[in-house]
C-alpha cells in the first residue's frame, strides 16, 4: 500500500535529550504490523546522533515504528554549540 510519513523538528539544547514519540515521526503504510515498519535515517542530526534506549552512546540508522511507539528511540545532542531545531529525514 501507499506509504505516508510526517516528520516534525524536533528542538533540543546542548546535552538534551529527546525521546520520539509518534508525534515526531509517524508513517502508515496501510497495514496494522509497526514491528515490520522501519524508519531509516537518511540525514543524521548536525549536532548528536540517534540512539535506541538498548544501546546508549551507540548511533542508530534506523528503527521500527514499534520502537518509536514504545518510547525507546532518543535523539541526544552532543554538547557542541548550535542547537535549534532538527528535522528528522
Amino acid at each position: 500500500g501507499d506509504i505516508v510519513l510526517l516528520a516534525k523538528p524536533v528542538t533540543l539544547t546542548e546535552g538534551d535529550r529527546v525521546t520520539l514519540t509518534t508525534d515526531v515521526p509517524v508513517a502508515t503504510d496501510g497495514t496494522s504490523k509497526p514491528e515490520k515498519l522501519l524508519y531509516a535515517v537518511s540525514l543524521p542530526p548536525v549536532h548528536g546522533q540517534i540512539e535506541h534506549i538498548n544501546y546508549p552512546g551507540v548511533p542508530i540508522s534506523s528503527s521500527s515504528q514499534l520502537d518509536v511507539v514504545a518510547q525507546k528511540v532518543y535523539d541526544v545532542h552532543d554538547n557542541s554549540h548550535g542547537a535549534g531545531k532538527e528535522s528528522l529525514r
